[in-house]
C-alpha cells in the first residue's frame, strides 16, 4: 500500500512539472518586414514602386481644416494617430524596355534613419543603379532629390536628372532667399544646401538637365502641376492604352485631402494655388481613368481615384497581382 502511495505521488509530481513546462512562454523572434518593392505591369511598361520608408506628419499641418474634423477623418479610414498622420515616400522605377527611368528618389539621410530605403529595394528588385540612364524629378524637396547621391558620389553613376527649369530657377537662383519673409528664408536655405548636395555629381559631369512644358522626355510627357513648388511637374506615360501619370507631390494624404481636397499643406509653396492643381487634376483623373502613381500615397502607392460626387475623392489601391 505504501508502495503504491508513493507511485501515485511520484506520477502527480511528474505531471505537475511537464505541466508547468508546457506553460512556459515560448520566444518567437519577430521578423523584420520583406524588401519594399512592387512590381506592376502596365501594357509594355514595368513599373517598380520602391519604397524609401514612411514618415509621420503633425495633423496641425494640414490647413484651412478644423483638427478635430482631421481626427475625425483619420478615425473613419482607422488610421493610427499615435505617432501623427502616416505618409508613405516612395519612388518608382520604370523600364521602358529602352530606357531604365527613376522617377523621385526618396530622401536617402536627410529626414533621418527611418527613411532611406530606395537604393536597397531598388537592389532588391533585382536592377542596378547602375543600369538607371534617366531621373526624373517631380521638384526639388530633400524627400525626393537626396536620394540621387550620397557622400559627393552619385548613387546612379550613369544617370541624367531633370528637373523643370522653373524649379530649378527658384532653387538655385542665389537671390531667391532675399525675395522671401523673414521667417522663411532659415527653412528655404536649409532646403536648399541639401538640393546642392544632391545634384553636385551630376552637375559636375553635365548630367543636370533643365526641361520646360511641352518637353518629352523618354516618352514622358511632362504636366505642369505647379502650387506644391513653384516649378512643381508630373509625368505621363502611356502604353497600350494605359496612361500612367506619376503625379510627385500633388496630395500628401489619401484620407485627409481626399475626403476634403480643398485642404492645403504647411509644405505648399503656394498654398492657393497647390490647392487649385489639386481640384483640377484630381476631376481630371477621376473623370478619365488614370493610373496614378503617387510618393506620398500608402504604398506602393499605385491605384485609381474615384469620386461619386465630384467634390470629395476616394484612393483606390490597385490589386495585387503575382
Amino acid at each position: 500500500m505504501k508502495h503504491l502511495y508513493l507511485t501515485l505521488i511520484a506520477l502527480t509530481l511528474s505531471s505537475t512539472i511537464l505541466t508547468a513546462k508546457a506553460a512556459e512562454p515560448t520566444t518567437t523572434q519577430a521578423q523584420k518586414q520583406v524588401a519594399g518593392y512592387y512590381q506592376y505591369q502596365a501594357g509594355d511598361i514595368q513599373i517598380t514602386a520602391l519604397l524609401d520608408g514612411t514618415n509621420f506628419m503633425s495633423p496641425s499641418l494640414f490647413k484651412d481644416i478644423q483638427q478635430q474634423q482631421v481626427h475625425e477623418i483619420l478615425k473613419k479610414y482607422y488610421a493610427d494617430q499615435d505617432k501623427g498622420v502616416q505618409t508613405s515616400i516612395n519612388a518608382f522605377l520604370v523600364n521602358t524596355g529602352k530606357s531604365l527611368v527613376l522617377v523621385d528618389s526618396g530622401a536617402a539621410s536627410c529626414f533621418g534613419a527611418h527613411l532611406g530605403s530606395v537604393l536597397t529595394n531598388l537592389k532588391a528588385s533585382g536592377y542596378q543603379p547602375e543600369q538607371v540612364d534617366t531621373i526624373l524629378l517631380t521638384h526639388l524637396h530633400p524627400d525626393h532629390v537626396c536620394g540621387i547621391s550620397k557622400d559627393g558620389k552619385a548613387n546612379f553613376p550613369n544617370a541624367t536628372v531633370y528637373v523643370s527649369s522653373d524649379e530649378a530657377n527658384y532653387w538655385l537662383d542665389p537671390k531667391q532667399a532675399t525675395k522671401l519673409p523673414k521667417d522663411k528664408q532659415a527653412g528655404y536655405e536649409g532646403t536648399v544646401k541639401h538640393i546642392k548636395q544632391a545634384i553636385a555629381p551630376y552637375q559636375a559631369k553635365q548630367r543636370f538637365k533643365t526641361y520646360k512644358l511641352g518637353d518629352d522626355i523618354q516618352g514622358f510627357k511632362v504636366i505642369n502641376t505647379a502650387g506644391h513648388t513653384p516649378g512643381h511637374f508630373s509625368y505621363e506615360l502611356k502604353s497600350k492604352g494605359e496612361s500612367i501619370v506619376f503625379i510627385g507631390d500633388i496630395v500628401h494624404s489619401h484620407t485627409v485631402q481626399f475626403d476634403r481636397p480643398e485642404t492645403a499643406i504647411e509644405y505648399d509653396i503656394d498654398p492657393k494655388k497647390a490647392v487649385e492643381t489639386r481640384l483640377k487634376q484630381f476631376a481630371n483623373f477621376a473623370k478619365n481613368g488614370q493610373t496614378i502613381a503617387a510618393p506620398h500615397l500608402p504604398f506602393p502607392g499605385i491605384g485609381h481615384i474615384y469620386s461619386a460626387d465630384g467634390k470629395s475623392y476616394q484612393w483606390i489601391p490597385i490589386h495585387f497581382k503575382d
